[in-house]
């Protein structure tokens, strides 16, 4: 799934990316080149994100990335760069047959219609599904004028300020891509199979928020925010044993039955949000959800995932992004992958939608 904000189709088959996932306290990046019919991991590298407030500026964004390039050492100018889930909307919808050109410049003139709000200064791109490729004799004259569309849109200032950031820095701005899709695009090509047969949940638990897409079959047919993440659990942890931020965060991950009561006064609500969307999707679809995929830092404590499990009902389980991927990494990134590997979902789902 590839919404890069950009005309995807004028854009030239690439053999390598750099792709940046630029999170609200950490930034990830990864390096990906084609490998035959595979693609391989060349590197990555995991760093403090600049501070901003609202959106991030050019200024801030150019200093990042030569910080970027510089602990991650490729000739690759090409990058691929993610809008956070809070800043880009990403919705199905049903739309006319025709060329995505045109749908583009139809949801700028009448978003309402589309997506139930106005969105002036937005851009937007669009996604159809290859399930409405298909023929269906069934179908009704009106309803054969039409096709599912996976919409998302973002604010025409920041796209722009990521662009201009990217140039500054040596860098081209090669796709733009909505941060809650990166998952859905590696899970696509690391469990395959499930991807395409099953009923499943993707749940990346971010630092300010956690996201959840519901996927039937490879179709996305519902993602939902939820204003809770690893911060929370941090800032819950460092208020309930009066230490430092940084204390909690090692303790958190480390010492988690010394903290679990903390923990989960932040994660029985975030469960419970999560449930809900499941809840609606099963409804809505008469399907049942059979697992939980879950990404992010937060991961790495088995006693956050048994109690997601416990409010979800459903087998929660940690997954590495990079699994079906060659690996062509120095060997300490190599033996540090398991551990890191859940965090670069996002990175590496963006790397793919470019290529």
């Amino acid at each position: 799934m590839a919404l890069p904000f950009f005309d995807s189709a004028a854009q030239k088959k690439r053999d390598h990316i750099l792709a940046v996932d630029l999170g609200s306290r950490v930034t990830k990046a990864v390096h990906i080149q084609r490998r035959g019919d595979g693609f391989a991991l060349c590197g990555y590298v995991v760093m403090d994100a600049p501070i901003f407030e609202k959106t991030i500026s050019a200024d801030l964004l150019t200093d990042h990335l030569k910080a970027l390039c510089k602990a991650l050492p490729t000739r690759n100018k090409l990058i691929s760069v993610t809008v956070g889930p809070n800043d880009a909307m990403v919705r199905p919808v049903e739309m006319p047959r025709i060329p995505p050109e045109e749908m583009r410049l139809v949801l700028k003139n009448n978003a309402r219609n589309y997506l139930q709000q106005d969105l002036a200064n937005h851009a937007f791109d669009c996604f159809v599904l290859p399930s409405d490729y298909q023929s269906n004799n069934s179908e009704s004259k009106a309803a054969a004028q039409k096709q599912k569309v996976l919409v998302a849109s973002a604010k025409s200032q920041l796209i722009d300020e990521l662009v201009a950031g990217a140039k500054a820095s040596g860098l081209i701005a090669d796709a733009i891509i909505p941060a809650i899709l990166g998952p859905v695009n590696a899970f696509e090509m690391a469990m395959p199979e499930i991807f395409a047969k099953e009923s499943v949940a993707l749940v990346d638990i971010g630092f300010r928020s956690s996201a959840i897409c519901l996927l039937q079959q490879g179709e996305l047919v519902l993602n939902r925010i939820v204003a809770s993440g690893g911060d929370k659990l941090t800032t819950s942890v460092s208020e309930s044993m009066s230490i430092s931020y940084a204390e909690a965060e090692g303790i958190k991950i480390g010492m988690p039955q010394e903290v679990q009561s903390a923990l989960e006064s932040i994660l029985t609500p975030l469960g419970r949000e999560l449930r809900a969307s499941i809840d609606f999707f099963e409804h809505q679809q008469d399907k049942v959800v059979s697992q939980v995929f879950v990404c992010g830092g937060s991961t790495r404590s088995p006693m956050i995932l048994q109690s997601l499990q416990t409010e979800l009902m459903v087998e929660c389980k940690r997954w590495n992004p990079a699994s079906a991927m060659k690996l062509e990494l120095p060997p300490e990134q190599t033996s540090d992958l398991e551990e890191i590997g859940p965090q670069l979902a996002v990175a590496i789902g963006a790397g793919l939608a470019a290529l």
